[in-house]
C-alpha cells in the first residue's frame, strides 16, 4: 500500500541558492492509498502497468525511475531479470497528496525485499531524495516534521487519530509553478509549528486549528478561489480545522467524530466527484 499524505502545516522560510525552497512543515500519513504490485519476471527491463490511462508507463513515471535507480545503486542487473510493476491508482494526481512519491516509496520498499538487498530505511531515503523531496517522508510515514527540502525528518506524536474529509476540485495545480509564483516577503500568516507539535501531542483540537497554516495558499487560492470556499464549507460542516494540502488544490477537513466526517463527505459528494472520507495513520 502506498499511502497519501496531507500537510498539517506548510511554511516556506527562504529560497536556497540551488533554486529549491527551505521548508518547515508537518506531514501526516492517511489511509487513502494506491496499491503497488511488484513481481520479478524473466523478461529484461521494467514493465509498468496501471489502471489509470493518463499515467505514463515508462521512465516518465517516478515509480519506474525509483526501480531503475535502486537497481543501478544496488548493482542489480535488469537485463538478467526484469520487474513488473502494476499501480492501482486511487490517490488523486496533481493534488498535493504525494501520490507519485508514495508509489515510488512503495516500489523502493518492495524491491528492497524482493531483491533481498537488506537496505535500511535511511539508506532507501538517501537513494530516493534525488527523485523527489516527498519520497523520504513517504518511506517513513506517520506524523513528522519535515525541514530542508523535506529530507530532514523528525517523527512526531499524534495522540489521537482524526477522520479526514478530502475534496479535490476538478483542476490540477503545478507544484513548480506555485513555488515559482510564491512571494515569501508578502506572506502574512504562517503556521506556529512549535504550538502545533504540542497540540498534536496533547490532542488539543482548538490549539491545532489556531496553529495550522499553509503559506502556499497565498498563491493557489487566487488561482482556484474554490479552495477558500471549500475550507469555509468544511468548517461549516463541523470540521475542527481545514487547510489546503501541499501546493493544492486538494482541501481537507479534520474531524474528531466519524459520523460527522461521513455526513460532511456525503454532502460534498453531491457537489464534487473526488471526495474521500479517510483517517490518519500512526507508525
Amino acid at each position: 500500500q502506498a499511502h497519501a499524505k496531507i500537510n498539517l502545516s506548510l511554511d516556506v522560510l527562504h529560497k536556497r541558492r540551488d533554486g529549491y525552497h527551505h521548508l518547515c512543515m508537518i506531514m501526516q500519513e492517511i489511509s487513502l492509498h494506491d496499491e503497488v504490485h511488484l513481481k520479478l519476471i524473466p523478461e529484461p527491463g521494467i514493465r509498468l502497468t496501471t489502471n489509470a490511462g493518463f499515467l505514463p508507463v515508462d521512465e516518465g513515471n517516478i515509480a519506474w525511475k525509483a526501480a531503475e535507480k535502486l537497481a543501478r545503486g544496488a548493482g542489480v542487473s535488469l537485463e538478467r531479470q526484469g520487474v513488473a510493476i502494476h499501480i492501482d491508482k486511487q490517490i488523486p494526481v496533481a493534488a498535493g497528496l504525494a501520490g507519485g512519491s508514495a508509489d515510488a516509496a512503495a516500489v523502493l520498499k518492495g524491491l528492497n525485499a524482493l531483491w533481498r538487498l537488506g537496505l535500511s530505511l535511511e539508506e532507501l531515503q538517501l537513494i530516493s531524495l534525488p527523485l523527489g523531496a516527498d519520497i523520504p517522508y513517504c518511506l517513513m510515514g506517520g506524523t513528522a516534521l519535515a525541514e530542508g527540502i523535506g529530507e530532514r525528518l523528525t517523527p512526531l506524536t499524534l495522540a489521537k487519530p482524526f477522520w479526514v474529509v478530502l475534496v479535490k476540485p476538478p483542476v490540477s495545480v503545478s507544484t513548480r509553478e506555485v513555488y515559482e509564483a510564491l512571494n515569501i516577503n508578502a506572506i502574512e500568516e504562517r503556521p506556529d509549528t512549535l504550538a502545533l507539535i504540542t497540540a498534536l501531542a496533547q490532542s488539543d483540537s482548538a490549539a491545532m486549528a489556531a496553529a495550522m497554516a499553509n503559506v502556499l495558499e497565498t498563491v493557489t487560492v487566487p488561482l482556484v478561489p474554490e479552495i477558500g470556499q471549500l475550507k469555509r464549507r468544511l468548517l461549516a460542516f463541523n470540521a475542527t480545522a481545514s487547510l489546503m494540502s501541499g501546493s493544492g488544490p486538494t482541501v481537507f477537513g479534520l474531524f474528531k467524530d466519524q459520523e460527522k466526517a461521513r455526513s460532511a463527505g456525503e454532502k460534498l459528494k453531491r457537489l464534487y466527484r473526488e471526495v474521500h472520507v479517510v483517517h490518519t495513520l500512526r507508525r
